[in-house]
């Protein structure tokens, strides 16, 4: 019986490699992604990518994005129903599976399998315990363009943020840095790939220090940002709508 997959998707490297691992698998159909997305301010947590850029993310592998809508700040409690919603709208649609783009942190796997928990979803981790070392570098050589968009200055200087994510870039990380930033030193957004029907267009802007964290704004082209301007519309009423 073939596995129908819902993908969580964080806009970022590791998230899309998922995707690329589980189209190779015969047995595997992938049926949508799933994105949180700040409400406030119409971009994925940590990685800070503009839904608009999701979004066309999702045009770009031809999959339907699922956009999970989360207030700012937003209470465990909350994540967590806004997620069970998520789940018993993916068991409608017919998804049997939730794959995670997660590489060796087991109290965060074991978050997710206690999650699905019940549910009537099994977990999935493709890409678990690949060393990132050599996974990095595969990306990076099988066309995987991906801009560093968050970095946890406390771990990793501030000038890295806007940077790509290339062979340069590993070159000169620190020692102790890991290169996919499993530890949370980085997060990136995926411009490009083997995934990817097409290049997404976008450029860096300003670089902003915001609750202890340098995030590099990925600015899309025109119009995109009009498709965002209406995003972040219709996430706000679904937020008020929600209060």
């Amino acid at each position: 019986m073939s596995r129908r997959v819902l993908l969580s998707w964080s806009s970022g490297k590791d998230s899309a490699w998922t995707l690329h691992m589980l189209r190779k698998d015969p047995d595997v159909e992938v049926i949508g992604l799933l994105t949180t997305v700040n409400t406030t301010h119409g971009r994925v947590a940590m990685h800070s990518t503009r839904l608009a850029i999701v979004e066309a993310q999702a045009r770009a592998v031809g999959l339907p994005l699922h956009v999970i809508p989360l207030p700012w700040p937003c209470s465990n409690e909350v994540y967590e129903r806004a997620m069970r919603e998520a789940i018993e709208d993916g068991l409608k649609n017919g998804a049997t599976h939730v794959a995670f783009g997660d590489l060796f942190l087991e109290d965060i796997r074991a978050y997710r399998i206690k999650q699905l928990e019940g549910s009537g979803l099994e977990p999935l981790f493709p890409i678990w315990h690949e060393p990132t070392e050599p996974l990095a570098r595969r990306m990076i050589d099988a066309g995987v363009e991906a801009v560093v968009t968050c970095v946890d200055p406390r771990k990793l200087s501030r000038s890295f943020a806007g940077r790509k994510f290339d062979h340069a870039f590993l070159d000169d990380l620190p020692q102790g840095i890991d290169p996919c930033g499993e530890n949370g030193e980085f997060h990136t957004c995926v411009l490009a790939g083997p995934m990817f029907r097409e290049r997404l267009r976008a450029t860096v802007g300003k670089v902003l220090e915001r609750d202890g964290f340098c995030f590099a704004d990925l600015v899309p082209d025109a119009a995109v940002v009009d498709a965002q301007e209406a995003a972040n519309n219709a996430l706000q009423r679904t937020g008020s709508a929600g209060r």
